[in-house]
């Protein structure tokens, strides 16, 4: 099983950036894609961004798409969510998540998070001044 830990949450202005982390541990070989969402209070959770583990390839909600940057370090076994030109709407606690099922099987599922096997505990984020 793979364990997985948000890092990176906090308070920022709108217009501001934040990175996210999630480390990635345990059997970390048979995680193929890795993903982001967030639930905002109230709402329903939603896909931000994945990436394939080997080769990097990437997948970015419309809302995010030019604001948010999806990358991995595989030495570290860990991914991160580069966030910038953040708006209030942005506001959510962002989960990590993995699976060993490929990008285009966690796109084909979107909004659906089914395709996800394993999820990290969360982490907030709140844009606001």
């Amino acid at each position: 099983q793979v364990q997985l830990v948000e890092s990176g949450g906090g308070l920022v202005q709108p217009g501001g950036s934040l990175k996210l982390s999630c480390a990635a541990s345990g059997r970390t070989y048979s995680t193929y894609t890795m993903a982001w969402f967030r639930q905002a209070p109230g709402k329903e959770r939603e896909f931000v961004a994945a990436i394939m583990w080997s080769g990097g390839g990437t997948y970015y909600a419309d809302s995010v798409k030019g604001r948010f940057t999806i990358s991995r370090d595989s030495a570290k076994n860990t991914v991160y969510l580069q966030m910038n030109s953040l708006k209030p709407e942005d506001t959510a606690v962002y989960y990590c998540a993995a699976t060993s099922r490929s990008l285009s099987a966690v796109v084909a599922a979107l909004p659906g998070a089914t395709s996800l096997e394993v999820w990290g505990q969360g982490t907030l984020v709140t844009v606001s001044s």
